[in-house]
């Protein structure tokens, strides 16, 4: 999944290279306010908050027909939330190489709508958990969540003359991020959740 998500980043931004007079390239970064929404840890005890990061990437705008565009997208996405559990507390840190590929639609001129699937490769996980040996401890836990996620995004952007664009988005987890683990031999799952983000970019295209 890994090998193919980079092969169509790679094969999207390849082509658009090719006709990059009819296309518009730019570079976006923002804000992430990221949350794992879904069940709870801890057998649906304590709550799940918001994690502040960021994103940062490249995009490709592709002209379709009237006022239909396509817009792929690479970014480096950092997402996660903070859990609360009583007096214990935990700072989950996932970070993934995401793929959004939106159908744009522009209202007026500079004002666009946009929806699409979000994939996303799983890079880097930090956080707190139960180790082999049962012991709570904070550190890498990649093995702990899934290597590959998706989400729906719905936004709208805002681009003006000189190139300078700003937008808003809502990615909406589709899939269960969490994996299955052991511990003593008996394995567990921390539920369902699904990372959510909400996200404000700004950018630069021409």
């Amino acid at each position: 999944m890994k090998k193919f998500l980079l092969f169509t980043a790679v094969t999207l931004f390849v082509f658009t290279s090719a006709q990059s007079q009819e296309f518009r390239f730019g570079a976006k970064l923002g804000l992430n306010v990221a949350s794992l929404g879904g069940d709870s840890y801890y057998g649906g005890l304590g709550s799940l908050g918001s994690r502040t990061s960021f994103h940062i990437g490249g995009l490709v705008e592709i002209p379709l027909m009237g006022k239909f565009a396509l817009q792929p997208e690479l970014l480096y996405s950092s997402e996660g939330s903070k859990f609360s559990f009583g007096t214990v507390g935990d700072n989950t840190k996932l970070d993934y190489i995401r793929v959004p590929i939106l159908a744009k639609f522009y209202i007026i001129e500079g004002l666009s709508a946009e929806a699409g699937p979000v994939f996303g490769v799983l890079i880097k996980a930090d956080g707190t958990y139960y180790n082999d040996d049962g012991d709570l401890v904070t550190g890498d836990a990649k093995d702990y969540y899934r290597s590959f996620d998706a989400q729906f995004g719905i936004g709208a952007s805002y681009r003006l003359n000189m190139g300078f664009f700003f937008s808003l988005r809502y990615n909406k987890g589709l899939l269960n991020v969490n994996e299955e683990y052991e511990v003593f031999g008996d394995k567990y799952n921390t539920g369902k959740n699904q990372s959510n983000v909400f996200q404000v970019s700004a950018g630069y295209s021409f």
